[in-house]
């Protein structure tokens, strides 16, 4: 298997892409935002189709769209009902733009496909560079503000209280989210980005209780359902978004009936 070229380029970045989403899906999931890396994954979608229609980078459209919706779904705040009531409209608009941008390009219909449900097996070297970058820079800037934002997280009113710039922690943390989904977009397609983010941190959060712990299990379980995912679609030839997608829900399903039978 790891004779190919193309299997080796797919496990490095599925790898990269696993570990960094695993790692931000634990700060999603403890905040609450599930919703907006949802919402964030389809409004990528409008920057990939937008970027071919212009003769552009797929990535780069999808990367651009994401971070500037990311960051203005944070300066909506804390308040939960306003929030996910802007996060719907923003989403709206964008699969509207999605669908108007697929209008004017039928060309993309192919491209369109593998946004919608990945091509980790195309990922070239110059893609697998700028993933590398993106996981880099972004992994650094969740370190940086990392002790606001978990203060935040737990105990939003006392941590603006405290001083807490509770919108700018909002705002660079759905920027790093931004980054994250795009690169999960790589991989498993805009559709299917949640059970990559998602799936491993809530099935660490069921596991334990511990925060340091439980982001290195989120990541370790996102790397090894992306992994996973790819050996059996090597040896299946069944689509490899599928089998992460499955691996997600066995081991997040078996997380909470051990969490409930315990």
């Amino acid at each position: 298997m790891l004779e190919y070229d193309f299997m080796r380029s797919a496990f490095a970045a599925s790898g990269v892409a696993a570990v960094l989403a695993g790692t931000v899906g634990f700060f999603l999931v403890l905040r609450g935002q599930t919703f907006a890396g949802h919402a964030l994954s389809h409004v990528g979608f409008t920057g990939a189709t937008g970027a071919l229609l212009f003769g552009l980078s797929p990535l780069a459209g999808l990367v651009g769209f994401t971070l500037v919706a990311g960051i203005g779904m944070g300066l909506f705040g804390e308040k939960l009902a306003e929030r996910d009531v802007a996060i719907g409209m923003m989403l709206s608009l964008a699969l509207g733009l999605g669908l108007l941008f697929l209008h004017f390009y039928t060309a993309a219909a192919t491209q369109a496909a593998a946004l919608l449900f990945g091509n980790v097996l195309g990922v070239d070297s110059s893609a697998m560079l700028t993933l590398c970058i993106l996981a880099v820079a972004s992994l650094a800037g969740l370190a940086a503000i990392g002790r606001p934002l978990t203060f935040a997280s737990i105990q939003p009113e006392l941590a603006e209280a405290r001083g807490v710039p509770l919108r700018f922690v909002s705002s660079a943390f759905l920027a790093i989210v931004a980054v994250a989904v795009a690169e999960c977009a790589q991989i498993v397609g805009v559709l299917l980005v949640f059970t990559l983010m998602v799936g491993p941190a809530a099935a660490a959060m069921n596991l334990t209780r511990r925060l340091g712990l439980a982001i290195a299990l989120s990541a370790a379980l996102a790397l090894a359902e992306a992994w996973g995912g790819l050996t059996l679609a090597y040896y299946t030839d069944w689509p490899t978004s599928f089998w992460i997608t499955a691996l997600s829900g066995i081991v997040f399903f078996g997380a909470a009936a051990r969490r409930f039978a315990g």
